[in-house]
C-alpha cells in the first residue's frame, strides 16, 4: 500500500512537472485592444458586454483580443493601430 501511494504521488509531480514546460514554451500574450471583428473577442468589451464573442463592432476600442507580446501596437485596423489601453 505504501509503495502504491508513494507511485501515485510520483507520477503526479512528474505530470506536474510536465506541464510547467509546456507553460514555459508558451509565448508570452498581452491584451490588444480595437483589433477584434465584432463577436470574435477574447473577454468583456465594455459596458453591456460580459465576455468573449460579445463586441458589437469591428475594432470596438474597448474590447480586446491576446495577441503575441509586443505585437498588439502594430497592428494596424482601419480605425488605427492594436492599444495596450481600451479607448472609447
Amino acid at each position: 500500500m505504501n509503495s502504491t501511494a508513494a507511485a501515485l504521488a510520483a507520477a503526479i509531480a512528474l505530470n506536474l512537472a510536465a506541464g510547467g514546460a509546456h507553460a514555459a514554451d508558451a509565448p508570452k500574450m498581452e491584451k490588444c485592444y480595437g483589433v477584434s471583428l465584432a463577436g470574435k473577442n477574447d473577454c468583456k468589451a465594455g459596458a453591456g458586454t460580459s465576455c468573449a464573442g460579445t463586441s458589437r463592432v469591428d475594432y470596438q476600442g474597448d474590447a480586446w483580443k491576446l495577441v503575441k507580446a509586443g505585437a498588439c501596437t502594430k497592428i494596424k485596423t482601419p480605425k488605427g493601430f492594436g492599444s495596450l489601453t481600451p479607448r472609447s
